[in-house]
């Protein structure tokens, strides 16, 4: 029976004997088995309870606890081992003081109190919500209310996404870097805010407020050193207090309206204005070509006239008979009348010539007996009687 059994016996047996266990018989229980583990033997039977023991090997005590010793340095120097995730970096510190930054993979540092180390994601994309709806009992206004430059309220609410660029500005330039970054968006939007109007704010500049706001940003940061790289500003609302948000939408539907009828009218511009321009090029270069055209008739005529002058010079009765009858061709060719000659026969009179002349373009002359008339002329005159006509014409005129 083991030491702690008789012990425990001990206790239960109230008749024999009430106190604690016999400590000294407990160390050299203790002592007996870790002399057994290391090879070292156990004393003679001694004690008060008849059981035999010897005195304790110190050698073998000695190589145990520094078995138990060296054990546990190694579980010490073993805690100093830590890995650091994809995405992640560390800080090592010693004795609370920055000592290095490492990278992802496994690592070591000396074991606690004398270094120690943080691991933070710095690829995580942060987000703080700036513009709280919460209303002021002072002015009854919202803590996202703020004054444009001309005198008007605007409420705004946005979110400022970050990551973190330096782990170590992120960790000991700032007590609380996320707080910097709520101070630093307040106050870039209220000076932003201030230098524009209501309407920029609200509608003509409201994509741009958000570039604005992330230069900003992170400018007033990058004073600070807190090693976070702004990465967007997402505006959410941007909208006129709550007691006169009615008026203002009012007035941007009638803004709107006022849009759509500019669009409209200068639709309607592009597309009256082309032709009107083409219409005139038309109308002007058919007056070119008019002008082209008749100038160039004129010079005909006139080069024409110039020729038969000069053939009129070298026979005038010649040309007076040529132009005579090219004059006479040219009006009896416009006429629907027929010209037959009654000095010979003919069967062609029995034509239809009066519906042969409609179905054609040109005039037919027939030669055919027919009887004259007073009314019309019968027959062509020839060239004899042309020349004596001419010059019966010359003489009267003598």
């Amino acid at each position: 029976m083991t030491p702690i059994a008789r012990a425990a016996g001990r206790l239960l047996n109230n008749g024999r004997n009430d106190g604690p266990p016999d400590l000294d018989e407990l160390w050299r229980d203790f002592n007996r088995k870790l002399s057994g583990m290391f090879g070292g033997k156990s004393g003679g039977p001694s004690g008060p309870s008849g059981t035999g023991g010897g005195a304790p090997d110190m050698k073998g005590a000695g190589i145990g606890a520094g078995l138990i010793a060296g054990v546990v340095v190694l579980g010490w120097l073993a805690s100093g081992f830590f890995i650091v995730q994809e995405g992640q970096q560390g800080v090592i510190t010693s004795f609370g003081k920055y000592s290095k930054t490492v990278e992802a993979g496994f690592q070591w540092r000396l074991p606690y109190p004398f270094q120690a180390h943080e691991i933070q994601p710095v690829s995580q994309l942060r987000q703080v919500e700036v513009g709280r709806t919460s209303v002021v009992a002072a002015t009854g206004l919202r803590d996202s209310s703020m004054l444009t430059q001309d005198e008007n309220i605007v409420d705004i609410r946005f979110t400022v996404q970050f990551t973190i660029r330096d782990l170590r500005d992120f960790l000991f330039e700032n007590r609380d870097p996320e707080q910097a970054v709520l101070l630093a968006a307040e106050s870039a939007v209220r000076e932003i805010v201030g230098k524009n109007t209501m309407d920029s704010v609200l509608y003509e500049q409201r994509d741009a407020i958000a570039t604005d706001l992330v230069k900003s940003i992170q400018a007033q940061l990058d004073r600070l050193k807190a090693g976070i790289q702004i990465k967007n500003v997402n505006v959410q609302t941007v909208q006129p207090p709550e007691q006169v948000q009615a008026a203002f939408e009012d007035a941007f539907k009638a803004n709107a309206n006022r849009e759509q009828l500019k669009n409209e009218a200068q639709a309607y511009a592009n597309d009256v204005i082309p032709r009107a321009r083409g219409e005139s090029d038309k109308l002007r270069e058919q007056a070119e070509g008019y002008k082209a055209r008749v100038v160039a008739t004129a010079e005909g005529d006139a080069q024409r006239f110039k020729s038969v002058l000069t053939e009129y010079q070298k026979a005038p009765q010649v040309t007076r008979d040529r132009l005579y009858i090219d004059a006479m061709q040219q009006v009896y060719s416009n006429v629907s009348k027929v010209m037959v000659d009654g000095k010979s026969g003919s069967n062609m009179l029995y034509l239809p010539l009066d519906k042969l002349l409609q179905q054609g373009s040109g005039s037919v002359t027939v030669s055919a007996p027919q009887p004259s008339t007073a009314s019309e002329p019968t027959s062509l005159p020839n060239a004899n009687d042309l020349r004596s006509r001419d010059n019966q014409r010359s003489r009267d005129g003598r």
